[in-house]
Order: structure tokens, then sequence, then C-alpha cells
């Protein structure tokens, strides 16, 4: 019998509604374990679960996936937010796969994780560390005058794509996985990346110069970022969820983590049909009917 535990975000009247009866439906079937709220978990890493069911929205499963710490359970999100793209059930999606969902039946895809640390001038270890599934985020922050960064990138094993770094002044920069891409990175600009792709994007906000475009990078690559010139509120945010303020001299870290998400697969809800249906992606123009 698969043994399961239910993740329930309490600030969602629809979801807390809902967990009742797919509590009941599913105790027919298997062992829940555990049923959380979204404000109490905050370890998941040693819990005894063959998977994770989040009723919430992408922001909860976000959350989630940052708490498991790297173990290898898999998550399948119920959305009851507004958008869906990690929690890509519906309710009654996932009545209908329910059964699979007990066997097993469904796919499961690996999703990039990125390692992000915050090191002061000259220092060795981190005084901040994060993971994030989808996006790390520098912002300008109050009193949101333009900053000054240096970006630069190696290949991993020590060879520098751009030995001195770019100079970037701007309202901020997203570094995101393919995850993370139809997320802020879509916002601001940046490419959308099939979640199969083992990649960064470097997003600028904002920049001062238009010939500072989005790029994207092999995740083998390691990310530096120097805050060159910050304001008193400039922060890094870490999946919008774990944040710390950024002085200048410090150096943003980013790398690929050697743990992946597992993330359970809507069989109704294929790639392109999500960017179809959830960002109107490759819509055609309103034709007159007349015509």
């Amino acid at each position: 019998m698969k043994r399961l535990a239910i993740i329930v975000n309490e600030q969602k009247k629809s979801a807390v509604a809902a967990l009742e009866r797919i509590t009941a439906a599913i105790a027919r079937q298997a062992q829940i374990v555990a049923t959380l709220g979204t404000d109490h978990c905050s370890d998941l890493s040693k819990i005894d679960a063959d998977a994770i069911l989040v009723l919430g929205g992408d922001g909860s499963l976000l959350s989630a996936a940052r708490r498991l710490g790297g173990r290898p359970i898999p998550l399948l999100g119920v959305n009851f937010g507004r958008l869906g793209f990690l929690a890509s059930f519906t309710p009654q999606q996932f009545d209908r796969h329910l059964d699979d969902f007990i066997a097993g039946k469904l796919g499961v895809s690996h999703r990039l994780v990125i390692e992000t640390s915050v090191l002061k001038s000259d220092a060795k270890t981190p005084r901040f560390a994060a993971t994030a599934l989808n996006d790390a985020v520098i912002t300008a922050g109050h009193p949101f005058h333009m900053i000054e960064l240096k970006i630069s990138a190696d290949s991993g094993d020590g060879e520098e794509l751009e030995s001195e770094g770019v100079r970037y002044f701007g309202d901020g920069v997203i570094v995101s996985t393919a995850s993370g891409s139809t997320a802020y990175n879509v916002s601001a600009g940046g490419p959308i990346l099939s979640p199969t792709v083992s990649a960064f994007c470097i997003t600028p906000i904002c920049p001062h110069s238009i010939s500072f475009r989005p790029v994207v990078i092999s995740s083998q690559c390691i990310v530096r970022i120097t805050a060159s010139g910050v304001n008193e509120g400039t922060t890094l945010f870490c999946d919008g969820q774990e944040s710390t303020k950024l002085a200048a001299g410090e150096m943003v870290v980013i790398r690929k983590s050697p743990n992946t998400v597992l993330l359970i697969e809507n069989p109704d809800a294929g790639e392109w049909r999500n960017l179809a249906e959830k960002l109107n992606w490759a819509h055609g123009p309103t034709y007159n009917a007349d015509t």
C-alpha cells in the first residue's frame, strides 16, 4: 500500500474544503501518514512517505520541494491557485487519475534545482545558502535606484567564459531554471525553455542598456554575481520564499544542485498545451468574422 502525505494550503478556502473529500477517496486505497498545513511543515526531510500530495498552487509546491531537502519523494500538485504550471492537476483531473496515481502509473519528471549561496568579500564560508526550483532573483530594492552588478560564469571545471565579468546596471537580474522560465523570467522578457532542458536563463530586469539581452547557458556553468553598487534594500530572493539583503562587495554564487525535484506529471497537461492554455501562447489574432 502506498504511503502518502498531504500538504494543504490553509489560506485557500477551496483547498481546505476539498481536503476531506480527497482524504476519504485516498484512504480507501492508501495509507495517509501525515496531513500538514503549509505553515507547519518546516521540515519534510524525514517524512516517511512514498509520495506527497500538495493541495494549493505553485507556491505551495515550491515550498514543499524546498523543504524536502533533496529527498527524492515525488510531488503531485493539485492547483487551487491562479495558474498552476507546477501544480498542474485541476481537482477534476486529479479525481480522474487518482487510481493511476495510487498504482504508480503516472509519469515522473526530474526537475533541475539550483543552489544559491552568498559570500562576503574574501570569505570562503557562505553566510546564506538556499535552494530553488524556479529562480534566484536579485532586486534593486529601496530606494529603487539602479544597482551595479558584475556577472560572470564558468564551465564548472574552472574555465572562465568571461574572465573579467560583465558590468551591468539596472533593476536586478533573474537566474532561472527551465521550470522557472515561465515564471518571473518570461515576464521580464526572458525565453521559455522546455522543462527537460538542463540550462539556466540569465535575464536582466530593466537593464540600463538595451544591448544587455537574456542569455541561456549550460547548467554545468557556475554563475557568480558580485554586488558592486547596491541599495539599502537590495535583496536576493530564492523562489520568492527565502531571502537575504545584499551588501556591496558580496558575491552570489549559483550552481546546479546534485539533487532534483520529482514531479508527478499530469497526462492531460502536455508541455505545449500548458503554454497555450495558461499563457495563451501562439494564439492567433482576432479576425473580423465578416471578412
